[in-house]
């Protein structure tokens, strides 16, 4: 049956022929793949005869075909017949195994689930294995899904359906937890942006003012300046215009005025440059009191007091605590000792301190009279620059205090909880 199959399988499909037709060699092809191999001749060639040229698949001769083409050669009736009697009356094949030539495929195995042949029991690789008749083993086991569907029904089917049930209750509640805390960060976030664009703009309003200070304090001496650089050469114009001068008279009257408004000029005292300082300054300040990253830690945080102080050369100091001391003139040192003396002897005798308080306080009285009005400005800065020193110090000896008091009450409550726990 194989090689009768070979023989009625085209060479060109590799099928059973299909509408045979036979070429002027005697050699025989299917109708479509005839068409197909004159389609592909005929778009190849250059010349256009009156006849079709074709080369036969076989014996690879060139045959010329009718003018109608392959619809005018003649059906292999014989060969067509014997096909329809061929595919009527064969049989499927057997199946045959891979590993042994020619070994149908005749025994199930039960336990690889496949078929095998009876090489592949008895010297391959299934030797030893239980095995069954195909048939035998489709109708016994015919009945084992229904069973095992059996199984699935009733109590497991309750089981899988409440489990399912709860984990979509727990998937619910972690996504409504989920969702709970991301409406708690955007809050906390919504809530830090609007405290830090507050002090913010705190801490710039008092940078404004701070500024506002400085013009203040500069503005003046340097109009007073532009005052006397206007007035100078006000005066050399004045200088030019005597030299041109012809008459004796009017030059002398003039020289004498110009010498007057000279020495006057010259006489004049200048201003003398005042070097300030902003204190603290921002950088420092924020590293030492903003440390915090909560709420309230933020809260807390304090907006600086500027100042601007005067310092002695404009050199900066090494601490905040010690510059208000060296901004201290030594005269207005001394009348600061005093008042701290009078405070000392006031507090250790009351009665007798305070008849030597009133001798001293007189004497106080009249040497501070006898200062200069620009010394008792100078003593005023120095002690609003002290003040402003002590409070920051404070400021931040209550801060330090705070944060070692919430560490100290934190270690209590853990020690509170583990002697609750023994």
């Amino acid at each position: 049956m194989d090689n009768l199959e070979e023989d009625l399988t085209c060479s060109v499909c590799y099928s059973l022929f299909a509408d045979p037709r036979v070429l002027p060699c005697s050699h025989t092809f299917c109708k479509n793949c005839l068409e197909n191999l004159l389609q592909v001749s005929t778009n190849h060639s250059i010349w256009r005869p009156h006849r079709l040229p074709l080369k036969c698949p076989n014996c690879r001769s060139v045959v010329e075909l009718p003018l109608a083409g392959i619809e005018a050669l003649p059906t292999n009736v014989c060969l067509r017949a014997i096909i329809e009697k061929y595919q009527t009356n064969s049989e499927p094949r057997p199946l045959l195994c891979e590993e042994h030539h020619r070994q149908p495929l005749n025994l199930y195995c039960i336990q690889d689930r496949q078929l095998i042949c009876g090489l592949c029991l008895t010297v391959g690789d299934h030797q030893g294995h239980p095995i069954d008749d195909l048939q035998a083993a489709f109708i016994r086991e015919k009945q084992t899904p229904s069973l095992l569907l059996a199984r699935l029904s009733g109590r497991r089917w309750t089981q899988v359906s409440e489990l399912g049930e709860q984990l979509e209750q727990e998937k619910a509640r972690c996504e409504g937890l989920v969702r709970q805390d991301r409406q708690e960060v955007n809050q906390f976030f919504q809530t830090l942006e609007t405290l830090l664009t507050r002090k913010r703009h705190a801490y710039l309003e008092a940078l404004d003012k701070a500024g506002a200070e400085v013009s203040q304090a500069y503005d003046p001496l340097i109009d007073r300046v532009k005052e006397l650089q206007e007035e100078q050469l006000d005066l050399v114009s004045l200088g030019s215009s005597v030299e041109e001068e012809d008459s004796p008279l009017v030059f002398l009257e003039k020289v004498h005025l110009l010498r007057e408004r000279v020495e006057e000029f010259v006489k004049t005292p200048l201003p003398s440059v005042i070097n300030l300082s902003v204190n603290p300054r921002a950088a420092e300040f924020l590293q030492q009191h903003w440390p915090a990253v909560t709420i309230g830690g933020l809260e807390e945080a304090p907006i600086p007091k500027l100042c601007c102080c005067a310092q002695c050369g404009g050199a900066e100091t090494d601490t905040e605590s010690d510059g208000w001391l060296q901004d201290l003139q030594p005269t207005s040192t001394v009348v600061l000792l005093g008042l701290l003396l009078l405070l000392a002897a006031l507090w250790v005798n009351p009665v007798g301190g305070a008849s030597l308080g009133f001798s001293m306080l007189s004497r106080f009285s009249q040497t501070v009279h006898g200062l200069s009005s620009e010394l008792i400005t100078c003593v005023w800065d120095s002690a609003g620059s002290a003040y402003t020193a002590v409070e920051a110090t404070i400021e931040r000896w209550v801060c330090l205090l705070s944060s070692v008091g919430e560490k100290v009450l934190q270690e209590l409550t853990v020690l509170f909880k583990t002697l609750k726990s023994h």
